[in-house]
């Protein structure tokens, strides 16, 4: 009879300690969801970055993104001091700050939808998640504002975020190295565009 004791203390220690397995597992994948929740939405400076400087090039102007301080447009040449972009890649998912090297000048879009340059990158009105697309174009939301995204018009003019939607060519980009510039150790794959080959990719393949 002196055993049954010892075996009801036994079977509830086991439990006890499985009890607080559990929920050490459960606090551990809570604090890992907020921590990458955290440094998504709201990344600090103790966050690891890659920084590449390279341009957009823009599907409907032919030219490329400039940043000229609080004017943002789509017509910079191919090299131009203003075209050239530094942009900042936070560690977890797509999330980028795009920055004129020249103007020092980030890329924001505010409530209403307009593209502004501001000198102060660090609010969420200033990050955009890379979306990458079939046609090898790449699309940038706003990571504030859901569905808007940044988009030039004909004339290279800043589109209101309300009005795009990713199918449109006006949100579509390229990235590029600047002209006379070769880096074979870039991370980035990059496409050299001409008015040729604008043209051959809005023609659909052949099927033979």
């Amino acid at each position: 009879m002196s055993l049954l004791p010892s075996r009801f203390i036994y079977v509830c220690l086991h439990f006890l300690v499985l009890y607080f397995q559990l929920q050490e597992s459960q606090q551990s994948s809570a604090d890992f969801r907020f921590y990458i929740e955290n440094h998504t939405r709201n990344p600090d400076d103790l966050s690891r970055k890659q920084v590449r400087i390279y341009q957009l090039y823009s599907r409907t102007t032919g030219k490329h993104v400039q940043i000229l301080g609080k004017k943002i447009n789509a017509n910079g040449d191919d090299g131009g001091k203003y075209a050239l972009l530094v942009v900042e890649t936070e560690t977890f998912g797509s999330h980028i700050r795009i920055k004129g090297k020249e103007s020092e000048h980030y890329i924001c879009m505010n409530e209403k939808g307009k593209i502004v340059g501001r000198p102060d990158g660090r609010k969420q009105e200033c990050v955009f998640v890379e979306e990458f697309l079939e046609n090898n174009y790449t699309a940038l939301v706003s990571a504030k504002y859901k569905g808007w995204y940044l988009g030039f018009n004909r004339k290279g003019r800043p589109k209101k975020g309300s009005r795009t939607t990713q199918r449109q060519q006006e949100v579509h980009f390229m990235k590029r190295q600047p002209k006379g510039r070769l880096d074979p150790l870039e991370e980035f794959r990059f496409t050299t565009v001409t008015k040729r080959t604008r043209r051959a990719r809005r023609l659909k393949p052949k099927r033979n």
